[in-house]
């Protein structure tokens, strides 16, 4: 049973991917999806973070990934791509998340909706993104263990 956190994630992951590829405005995606039901079970307001907080900072999240990538972003496969995005976002704007969460759910999403293996690649940028973004939270940890 997914939390209703997760499940925003997964929502969010398949209207960006529309979103991406239609290039439909977000307010349009965002009603169909309330319309289809598919916000059921959702954290309704994280879903609306993440769709529209993603598009207003998708320079900032795509710089913040460009070096640990081995490709354009924009040559990234379409749900990795839109996967990615959702990390780096909440690796940079949502510090009440711990860096191993947000990586996890990243990973599960990749497993969920990627290409077989993808889940690997995945990892390794948003682990490398957490290494950047969340420094403090990392050496915090490393000291306590």
């Amino acid at each position: 049973m997914s939390s209703a956190k997760t499940k925003a994630r997964q929502c969010a992951v398949q209207a960006l991917y529309q979103w991406q590829m239609t290039g439909t405005d977000l307010s349009t995606i965002a009603r169909q999806f309330a319309e289809d039901q598919r916000l059921k079970n959702a954290q309704k307001s994280y879903f609306t973070d993440l769709f529209h907080g993603i598009p207003k900072d998708l320079d900032k999240i795509d710089f913040a990934m460009k070096d640990f990538i081995d490709r354009a972003v924009n040559d990234i496969d379409p749900v990795e791509r839109a996967i990615l995005r959702i990390g780096v976002y909440e690796l940079l704007h949502k510090p009440e998340t711990p860096y191993r969460v947000i990586i996890n759910e990243g990973v599960e999403l990749a497993k969920y909706f990627g290409a077989d293996g993808s889940h690997r690649y995945v990892n390794g940028v948003l682990d490398k993104v957490a290494q950047i973004q969340r420094k403090l939270e990392i050496e915090a940890k490393l000291k306590k263990s």
